[in-house]
């Protein structure tokens, strides 16, 4: 496609696409286009100019290659991307927040006096109306006291004044209401499906397949801890569903054959196969939406203590009014009570703060399911991290494969890797992995496949049993034993490894090293962690006491705990709230829901299982452990927010009624300041708190 280049420079372009009108469907095709690229760190795309801003590594020759490749309609856009890009939401908003700017303006400047007064006592009537249902209710809440001030101001014939409270009134709400949309579209999104393969059931076998190639009355099989794909209904298995993202609910429901089961929902234990009767992501985003806007989720204690304090001033600022004109006999100085309130600025900046901050930390890959999470990990002052996949890199790897039965490394890497590809942890996906580069090819020899959490998986192969996991579950629960001859071989097994065992018939047939090494910046990390207000960091993990140690030693923790059960972390977290801290709990495996599930804030990393995913309530999209430190300084600095806009609210307001009441400045000035001033607050508050990028 035919652009201009209109700006150069190192890691940056700035491009104007050759056409006439773009629209915002072909904005975004662009922008996905764009960012889809790998040297590309960046994109903005503007509809208005048809321009395109590009941030970039490496040589601009192939960024501008690949937009001479560039043809909307050779772009293939995930479904439901374009409907829920929130570009035309934001459009929208902005052209009714310069609608209403113009028009009052207009209105004001042009209209004759009485026309303008007239307009202004008809839009009056849905204010004070608003106020006398709140009344009729038996409440003496922020609407009454609008109408009155409304009203009153009417009532003296001062137009001016009435239309300048409903002008701002007006501003304040369109930005919450905009800010609040694209809040929860972005988190919907945020938390929509992503699901790239299936497993397919056909008459003899369970095929992996795209997500994309599913058709509606398929049969698909979904295993535990996996996310299930589709809305469809149970035909066969028996599982415990968590359906958190959709519910809000953290207990698991059983579903059996017969049963509805939704897309985005889990398996806890068990297995299904469902046949597909919804193949659109859109039922999934829309059920996420209407979840997020109607749940408190989003709202932090600070958001509700806002609330609620702000609805318990206004039958003071009320009294006060009535009280001041008993007292002096003077309308103007009981006005100018009555004209300004705590109440709008406390309302409106409080849910403004948190919502853009879940925004900000949207822009910087963090998914933050609600204000009350960012206000916990605000408090926080215990970290507990899962080590696999945490503090160790998401892509362990097989290091080597150790025979014990005389087997060929390679068959026996084959069979683990034909039990391992059903579930969804990192150490099997380093098994299946370590087979494919190897070109072996692993169909089905197995029965049904039984998976353990956090020990292992057992099946049938032929008549022979085999099972596959960590030591405890070899060992110590399946009582399996070592050939004659090789204790020596096992004994001296690398300790730099962590070690995953496979045996047959209960007998030891290899033992896969698997090289997990550490995030270079762990040790960083918890330096980093403890300056932003963590004091006590703490490391669980399955692998043994020395290799448990090492790594503790290495990064830094204050205390870690070798080879722990799912519950053993749950029940950490549980002792530790118990004890009065706040805790955060990091996981990426089946093994950490409960956990996650337990902590004040449960962070996720994204590329970790679906089911830590779903039941976290923070989710982390990112290549290192520095987001984990953004979100602990944007949560505190969040809180400093709220704090400065509450004094700041209390502060000014309250001058402006001792003014007001001492003679100093008149009612409509009164109004003006108040309704400025929050119309400000608000505006602050959208603004990132981070650095820029």
């Amino acid at each position: 496609m035919k652009f201009i280049i209109k700006d150069k420079m190192k890691g940056r372009l700035r491009v104007h696409m050759c056409q006439n009108h773009m629209s915002y469907e072909e904005a975004d095709i662009l922008l996905y286009y764009l960012e889809s690229f790998e040297p590309v760190s960046s994109a903005k795309v503007y509809d208005r100019t048809a321009d395109a801003v590009i941030c970039y590594t490496g040589n601009p020759d192939i960024i501008i290659d690949r937009l001479r490749r560039f043809h909307y309609e050779d772009v293939k856009v995930p479904n439901g991307y374009l409907e829920r890009s929130g570009r035309e939401t934001n459009a929208m908003y902005q052209e009714k927040l310069v609608d209403k700017i113009i028009f009052h303006y207009a209105r004001k400047w042009l209209l004759p006096y009485p026309i303008s007064a007239a307009y202004a006592g008809l839009m009056s009537v849905k204010y004070i109306w608003k106020g006398v249902k709140t009344l009729t209710k038996g409440k003496i809440e922020v609407p009454v006291l609008d109408a009155t001030s409304i009203g009153v101001s009417v009532l003296r014939g001062d137009m001016k004044t009435a239309g300048s409270i409903m002008f701002l009134l007006g501003i304040g709400e369109l930005l919450e209401e905009w800010t609040h949309k694209k809040s929860v579209d972005d988190l919907a999104r945020t938390m929509s499906l992503n699901v790239g393969k299936v497993w397919l059931k056909t008459e003899n076998n369970e095929i992996l397949v795209d997500s994309d190639t599913i058709a509606k009355g398929d049969h698909v099989v979904v295993n535990v801890g996996t996310i299930i794909p589709f809305d469809g209904t149970v035909c066969d298995g028996e599982a415990m569903v968590n359906q958190a993202s959709l519910t809000g609910e953290s207990v698991s429901v059983r579903r059996t054959a017969g049963n509805v089961v939704y897309a985005g929902t889990v398996v806890e234990e068990g297995s299904l196969i469902i046949e597909v009767k919804e193949v659109s992501g859109s039922s999934r985003y829309e059920k996420i939406a209407q979840m997020i806007d109607e749940s408190e989720k989003l709202k932090s204690n600070l958001e509700g203590k806002a609330e609620h304090l702000a609805d318990r001033l206004v039958p003071y600022s009320l009294g006060g009014t009535i009280l001041t004109y008993l007292l002096t006999r003077n309308v103007t100085k009981a006005l100018a009570i009555l004209m300004v309130d705590y109440s709008c600025a406390l309302k409106l900046a409080m849910p403004v703060s948190v919502l853009s901050a879940i925004r900000e930390a949207g822009n910087r890959k963090i998914t933050v399911k609600g204000g009350k999470y960012l206000e916990a990990v605000a408090e926080a002052d215990t970290i507990v991290f899962d080590k696999t996949g945490t503090l160790t890199k998401a892509q362990p790897t097989v290091a080597g494969v150790v025979s014990f039965n005389g087997t060929n490394e390679n068959e026996l890497l084959r069979i683990a890797a034909c039990l391992e590809e059903h579930f969804p942890h990192s150490i099997a996906k380093a098994v299946v992995d370590a087979a494919k580069r190897k070109n072996l090819d692993h169909e089905e020899m197995h029965s049904e496949v039984k998976y353990i959490v956090a020990h292992g998986i057992s099946t049938t192969i032929g008549d022979s049993k085999a099972i596959i996991g960590s030591y405890h579950f070899v060992f110590e629960d399946e009582k399996c034993t070592i050939p004659d001859g090789m204790e020596e071989v096992f004994e001296n097994l690398p300790a730099e490894y962590s070690h995953l065992y496979l045996a047959i018939d209960n007998e030891l047939a290899a033992a896969i090293l698997i090289e997990d090494p550490l995030r270079e910046e762990s040790a960083d990390i918890v330096e980093r962690l403890k300056s932003v207000g963590i004091s006590k960091v703490v490391m669980m993990t399955g692998d043994c006491e020395r290799t448990a140690k090492a790594i503790a030693e290495h990064v830094g923790v204050d205390e870690y705990y070798s080879e722990v059960l799912p519950e053993d972390k749950a029940a950490f977290v549980d002792r530790e709230k118990a004890a009065g801290r706040k805790v955060i709990m990091i996981g990426d495996g089946i093994n950490d829901s409960p956990a996650l599930s337990a902590a004040d804030a449960g962070i996720a990393i994204s590329d970790g299982a679906e089911i830590a995913r779903e039941v976290a309530d923070i989710t982390i999209d990112a290549d290192s452990l520095d987001e984990i430190v953004t979100l602990k300084i944007l949560a505190n600095l969040l809180m400093k927010r709220i704090h400065r806009n509450y004094r700041f609210i209390v502060g000014f307001n309250t001058g402006l009624i001792v003014l007001g009441v001492a003679g100093v400045i008149a009612p409509t000035t009164s109004a003006l300041l108040h309704n400025t001033s929050t119309l400000m607050i608000g505006l602050n508050s959208m603004k990132d708190m981070l650095p820029e990028l």
